[in-house]
């Protein structure tokens, strides 16, 4: 655990890489494949995710390399905090964005990685692998979060 709370004192674009870094809670959320509805522009989750997502640890398997591998790869920056919405009500970057507080669960709050797997925040063990789905048959997956 961080003992400054940076999080709480710190705009997301006055941290610093690591602490941009350690915003991530490791709910591999932002991970799953997702549809957009073209009128509304409302966004869909499915429970399908990407080839390279470790589902025992809910982390990219190549994460430094993961927008050559995979072009359309969502790539959170703070300059884009204002597109933040698709995200998960529960998602770091996007309650820092709005001003609100972590979860007990996030590990900077708990101080132990394991907690958002014990919340049942993260995908673990709830997501199927895009190599098992054609994208035709993505909208048959939508989840929605109960918050």
């Amino acid at each position: 655990m961080m003992a400054d709370k940076f999080w709480q004192t710190k705009k997301l674009d006055e941290m610093t890489q690591s602490e941009w870094e350690s915003l991530c809670d490791g709910c591999a959320k932002c991970c799953l494949h997702k549809i957009e509805d073209e009128d509304t522009q409302d966004i869909f989750y499915t429970k399908i995710h990407c080839r390279y997502m470790n589902t025992d640890s809910c982390r990219c398997t190549v994460y430094q390399v993961r927008h050559h591998r995979v072009p359309n790869c969502v790539w959170l920056r703070p300059e884009d905090v204002a597109v933040f919405h698709w995200l998960p009500s529960t998602c770091a970057y996007r309650l820092v964005a709005e001003g609100k507080p972590l979860e007990w669960w996030h590990p900077l709050v708990s101080g132990d990685v394991n907690t958002v797997h014990e919340a049942g925040i993260s995908i673990k063990n709830r997501s199927l692998s895009e190599e098992y789905v054609h994208p035709d048959g993505w909208v048959e997956h939508v989840i929605h979060w109960v918050e």
